[in-house]
């Protein structure tokens, strides 16, 4: 498979609004089998990493969709990147190309071809991650008795949670929050606590819906913030105007306190 070939690939899993090119470095690296250069807009495979043969390919074009999500990153962005690169925006677009190039045949689902992977990732889901859930669920039920016990006996939760339990008081309330939503312990602990913060019930059951349907927490993460108009992509002079507006009130407040630090010296 050549630079050509790979393009044209990326291209059919989806369309880039903004022309980009694919380049094989012919060489090997140890730290890293690809790159984004987004002043170029260069996706760079280091394609001796990489066995020739199908499923060196598969290998070669996963780490392609890598960085071509990194080019669609900075589309959406006007053309440059976030400091964070790998944020949950980024997850998010990388997943769902691997959806798609997987729907298309044009990308392989390396986990697919391992039964015995299969069956440990089964054992693991059923009696780690949803034992794990159900036991901080449950949990958050106990915990609840004992505030209306603390109520009763006229005594502070918190220092019951402090002292007595000995865990930090936002595991305690996130714990209570896994039981009153009566979230599904599938899910495990972890996506639990990411599901007990939002407040909105129909966010908190789409979202609970979507990872049951595994979808990625990072994927489920961008589609609520997306869909509340948090995080939705702002057109690049919105963005620069913003920007603009936070650099005058810092420089205005740096201004006003380098006249008071020069006031207080004089005097």
């Amino acid at each position: 498979m050549n630079q050509d070939q790979v393009k044209q690939k990326l291209l059919a899993v989806e369309d880039a609004p903004m022309e980009f090119s694919v380049v094989f470095s012919g060489k090997k690296s140890g730290k890293v089998n690809g790159l984004y250069k987004v002043d170029s807009r260069e996706i760079i495979i280091h394609n001796r990493n990489f066995d020739q043969g199908k499923t060196g390919d598969n290998l070669l074009l996963y780490t392609s969709i890598h960085e071509y999500a990194h080019h669609l990153h900075a589309c959406r962005q006007g053309g440059k990147l976030p400091s964070r690169a790998h944020s949950s925006e980024f997850w998010a677009i990388f997943h769902a190309l691997l959806e798609k190039a997987e729907a298309k045949k044009i990308y392989v689902d390396v986990f697919a071809g391992s039964p015995e992977l299969a069956d440990l990732t089964e054992t693991i889901r059923k009696k780690y991650l949803r034992e794990n859930g159900a036991l901080v669920k449950e949990m958050g039920k106990h915990l609840l008795k004992a505030h209306e016990l603390c109520t009763a006996i006229g005594v502070r939760f918190e220092d019951y949670v402090d002292r007595m339990l000995r865990i930090p008081r936002t595991a305690a309330n996130m714990a209570i929050k896994m039981f009153e939503y009566d979230l599904n312990p599938a899910t495990g602990a972890d996506n639990m606590r990411f599901l007990a913060g939002i407040r909105d019930p129909e966010n908190r059951q789409a979202a609970e819906a979507a990872l049951i349907k595994g979808k990625s927490p990072d994927s489920v993460k961008v589609a609520i913030r997306q869909k509340n108009n948090d995080e939705m992509p702002e057109e690049p002079k919105l963005r620069l105007e913003k920007e603009k507006a936070r650099l005058e009130r810092t420089i205005a407040s740096l201004t006003k306190r380098l006249e008071e630090v020069e006031k207080e010296l004089a005097e």
